[in-house]
């Protein structure tokens, strides 16, 4: 704990009144392929969607610099030579710069959650209001599994909830467009997901602006009870009335596979 209060006092100065919206913080080893270089500001700018409980979204994950890095470790993986490749998965250890980005998710939440408005620290000790809780944050590893998709205009992935062969806690880090993820709960029962009667209504679909840099995570309910998809066909991509211009999007899914049993 002294060793964050000592890097907090650096980002915001003895007092809450630092002028230095600039300062940063390097999380990583300056030779790492992917800096971990993080720009707070006052804070990283949480905005929970509240008809969900554990589903959180950071818009200003990733700076422009930190995204272009990104990208180009990606492309240097070899993963998407061919047109026909869009997706790439890793299970165990991971590459370098997914392990960086991970490692970046857990500080900004770490500190979010440890840091108020006014530079002081707060426990989080209501559960359902954490960005993620203590036994997911401090799991080692965090995630040991890796989806990298890129999406075309038009291309998006239908409603689903992720398999249970994976633990709680999701993240999805997106990169290159701006795109409308919909959240539609489900019935549950006993952990397992059922389909719902076609008789049924409707269920109303929760929308989720996902922009480049941001990251969204799943937790609990969000995660268990909850689908999630985008739907990039014509006449779908709608934010505030306007239409999205759609560009490629790629996005990254950091999970943890569930222990043997």
């Amino acid at each position: 704990m002294e060793e964050h209060r000592s890097i907090i006092k650096e980002v915001f100065g003895e007092s809450s009144d630092s002028e230095d919206d600039d300062q940063q913080i390097q999380l990583d080893d300056p030779n790492a392929e992917f800096h971990s270089q993080l720009i707070f500001g006052k804070s990283p700018s949480w905005e929970p969607v509240f008809q969900i409980n554990g589903l959180s979204l950071c818009r200003d994950l990733l700076s422009h610099d930190q995204q272009s890095s990104l990208l180009s470790a990606i492309e240097n993986e070899g993963w998407f030579t061919e047109a026909s490749h869009n997706q790439a998965m890793r299970f165990g250890d991971l590459p370098r710069w997914a392990t960086e980005l991970a490692k970046l998710i857990r500080e900004v939440v770490h500190f979010s959650e440890q840091v108020s408005e006014l530079g002081v620290i707060a426990a989080c000790d209501d559960r359902d209001a954490c960005l993620l809780p203590s036994n997911l944050l401090w799991r080692e590893p965090l995630f040991d599994q890796l989806i990298v998709n890129v999406y075309h205009p038009g291309e998006g992935i239908c409603a689903h909830v992720d398999l249970m062969r994976f633990e709680d806690g999701i993240a999805i880090v997106s990169l290159e467009s701006s795109c409308v993820m919909h959240f539609t709960q489900v019935e549950s029962d006993g952990g397992i997901i059922e389909k719902e009667s076609e008789r049924d209504p409707p269920m109303p679909k929760i929308p989720v602006y996902l922009t480049p840099g941001s990251v969204v995570l799943m937790w609990g309910e969000a995660r268990y009870h909850w689908k999630h998809e985008i739907n990039r066909n014509p006449g779908f991509q709608k934010w505030e009335g306007k239409d999205i211009d759609q560009k490629r999007r790629t996005s990254i899914t950091l999970r943890k596979l569930c222990p043997d049993k």
